[in-house]
């Protein structure tokens, strides 16, 4: 009884193999282990050797293919066999004018009677070869689409207006990152700070010299707020000697500090032209949003009153704007 439920169980197991193998695209084969004779060659294993099965089983290898080939399937064949479980190898070669690479699977099995099988299940991986190389290449591709999108997207930043003499953003830039920043700190509830920063009158020796001395404190003055500034921050020349900076996430108490260290450096820097020493000041208003105020006019206007407060001490000065308390 036992060995009749072994035996169905051997035939329902054999049917499973067999479909499984017709549907992965593979191809099976089954060898005497003794006399390394094929017992059993599946159609696709037929196909690809150029008979009918008939004309394979009974035979070796060294009778159907060239002996290279044999040579490599054979000690493949042994090494697993002397493992006694299944073995994963992979065999490159040419056969009837094209080049093939399968993945080969080979287990050792024993038949009820005792007789020994070694069983091979050949998978072509040409096809997953050629999906992988495709998805190489779509991968590839996008990178380098994203590669161009970055390329472009900085070259855009580049052409953003920049003033020639300072190397920083104009006005449009600056009222448009104005609007960002605004919506920006409304929707997720955290402040920024703005800064309007003017240079004080020049010196009767600047005045003197003309041009080519208000050019190299305006390049001073630029070189200064590049660093001073985050990369998210904004620096922009607004006018003539006026000029914005917008803090990014950053309340009051620091722009004070941060700006008040800008105001010194500037009062302390060298600016040289033909061999004369050049100095400048700059006055500065510093406003926040939302603190100081509730909306973009009035934070422009907070910062304006700012400003001229510190024109009115006599320049070189830093104020902040005035918080506003509503009464109770």
């Amino acid at each position: 009884m036992a060995n009749a439920i072994d035996g169905r169980f051997d035939a329902v197991l054999s049917g499973v193999l067999k479909a499984w193998v017709s549907r992965q695209g593979a191809m099976l084969a089954i060898k005497d282990v003794g006399s390394g004779r094929y017992a059993h060659v599946d159609a696709s294993m037929a196909r690809f050797l150029g008979r009918v099965p008939a004309d394979i089983v009974g035979h070796n290898d060294a009778e159907l293919v060239d002996p290279a080939m044999a040579t490599a399937w054979r000690a493949a064949e042994q090494t697993a066999l002397a493992q006694g479980q299944p073995l994963h190898s992979e065999h490159r070669f040419e056969w009837a004018g094209h080049r093939h690479d399968f993945s080969v699977m080979r287990l050792a099995v024993q038949g009820a009677d005792g007789q020994r099988w070694l069983c091979s299940v050949w998978t072509d991986q040409a096809p997953q070869r050629q999906k992988d190389g495709q998805l190489r290449a779509a991968l590839e591709q996008l990178e380098q689409q994203q590669r161009a999108n970055e390329k472009l997207r900085l070259e855009l930043a580049d052409q953003s207006p920049r003033d020639k003499a300072t190397g920083l953003y104009t006005r449009p830039h600056f009222e448009d990152q104005l609007r960002r920043e605004v919506d920006l700190s409304t929707r997720e509830h955290r402040e920024f700070a703005m800064v309007l920063i003017e240079i004080d009158p020049f010196s009767a020796k600047v005045q003197d010299l003309g041009g080519a001395a208000e050019a190299r404190i305006y390049e001073a003055m630029g070189r200064l707020l590049r660093g001073n500034t985050r990369a998210m921050d904004a620096s922009c020349r607004l006018d003539e000697r006026l000029f914005g900076v917008l803090l990014s996430g950053v309340g009051l108490a620091t722009a004070h500090s941060r700006m008040e260290g800008l105001r010194r450096q500037c009062a302390s820097q060298i600016v040289v032209l033909d061999g004369q020493e050049l100095g400048f000041s700059v006055s500065m208003g510093v406003a926040s949003f939302p603190h100081t105020a509730a909306s973009q006019q009035d934070l422009l206007a907070a910062c304006e009153a700012a400003l001229a407060e510190a024109r009115r001490r006599g320049g070189n000065h830093l104020t902040l704007a005035s918080i506003a308390f509503e009464a109770r």
